[in-house]
């Protein structure tokens, strides 16, 4: 059954009235989203989420012209539940609840004009648009502190082993010659946000039952952590021996960039070997 044909006239006004409102809504919630990837470093892959979501949306077209259309009332309980968090978010001036309610109001408009079966098609590709928006300050700093705690006494203990003179107090690391701060950006958490939205696409796009995509989406978060940590082991040994100018400036941005291309790669060779593992069973 094809989708098209069966979208009535009634959903069609209903659209015709609810998109020119939308767009007035949000005038002034979007753009500053844009304007917050473009600033923020943790959110630069944001650019891209909107691209791979509509990438999925692409790849599911034959499954959507062949769902049956069966609307769902519930789908008003969503748009009215979505539209008060917008309410709720603007009144405490909360950006992450602003934002995503945007997300959920296209969850709720999809459930109402075309079913329970669509909805679960597009769940992905809808899903996923919620890594475009930046988390609550307080959520970030809450995890990052434990992050920034974990790499600095690791990577402390890594480099007393390589028999460089060091002690930390919390996530300062202390030379004989300088001091260095375990700041967020080695934290792993800055790179966990692009990481992550990369792996559940990876993910999707790469691997065929729930259990690889799983294990793949998982593996972001050590995969972050121990890049970080080579990050601040590597500055260290560069400090202990060069002085603190050698970690800073140029190395410190190179080291920044090269940190997360590894994380990249790491995470493709987890695909891969995801893939080949399950190849081997069915050899087997």
């Amino acid at each position: 059954m094809n989708c098209l044909a069966d979208f009535d006239r009634r959903d069609g006004w209903f659209l015709a009235i609810l998109v020119p409102l939308l767009i007035a809504v949000y005038a002034g919630i979007i753009p500053a989203l844009v304007v917050d990837w473009g600033e923020d470093p943790n959110y630069s892959h944001g650019f891209l989420v909107p691209l791979i979501s509509g990438w999925f949306v692409w790849q599911r077209r034959f499954e959507l012209k062949a769902a049956a259309i069966r609307p769902a009332n519930a789908g008003l309980a969503v748009i009215f539940g979505s539209l008060a968090l917008l309410v709720v978010g603007t009144a405490g001036t909360e950006y992450f609840t602003m934002r995503s309610s945007l997300v959920f109001l296209l969850a709720g408009i999809v459930l109402y004009l075309f079913g329970w079966a669509v909805l679960k098609i597009l769940a992905l590709p809808i899903g996923f648009l919620l890594f475009m928006v930046p988390l609550p300050y307080i959520v970030y700093d809450a995890a990052a502190f434990p992050l920034k705690l974990f790499i600095s006494k690791v990577s402390v203990f890594v480099l007393k082993a390589m028999g460089v003179i060091v002690w930390r107090e919390g996530n300062i690391i202390m030379f004989p010659e300088t001091i260095l701060e375990v700041a967020d950006a080695c934290s792993g958490l800055r790179s966990l946000m692009s990481l992550a939205a990369l792996a559940v696409a990876l993910a999707f796009l790469s691997q065929k039952t729930a259990i690889k995509r799983t294990l793949l989406i998982l593996s972001a978060l050590p995969i972050a952590i121990f890049t970080n940590m080579l990050r601040v082991i590597a500055t260290g040994f560069l400090a202990q021996y060069y002085g603190a100018a050698a970690a800073e400036g140029f190395f410190h941005e190179f080291a920044g960039m090269a940190v997360f291309v590894l994380a990249m790669v790491l995470l493709f060779v987890t695909g891969a070997v995801l893939r080949k593992f399950g190849t081997m069973d069915k050899e087997g």
